[in-house]
């Protein structure tokens, strides 16, 4: 059973700085590209950030140079560091593939002074 769970949100202010954790189960994790995705009120679900098993990383314009992505094969985990948040970047956040699985919990990041 394949299963993601997210950690690490919470209320930062602009400016600040969070790291998200995702922990897979039940699937091979090392063979896959990872995808973080966030969907804000009103909008679809959206790729933020992916990186493969071979270390290359892709990001959306709005996080690029702010966000970045990266992965412990050895524990299944992948992480997504984000810096100087803004309120644009408030959504819940979840971790993936691509097409991707039965979806996490994700974790919420509020961006808010």
């Amino acid at each position: 059973q394949v299963q993601f769970v997210e950690s690490g949100g919470g209320l930062v202010q602009p400016g600040g700085s969070l790291r998200l954790s995702c922990a897979a189960s039940g699937i091979n994790f090392s063979i896959r590209p990872v995808y973080w995705y966030r969907q804000s009120p009103g909008k679809q679900r959206a790729v933020v950030a992916s990186r493969t098993g071979y270390g290359l990383t892709t990001y959306a314009d709005s996080v690029k140079g702010r966000f970045s992505i990266s992965r412990d094969d050895a524990k299944a985990t992948v992480y997504l560091q984000m810096n100087n948040l803004e309120p644009e970047d408030t959504a819940v956040y979840y971790c993936n593939t691509r097409p991707p699985l039965p979806w996490g919990q994700g974790t919420q990041v509020t961006v808010s002074s």
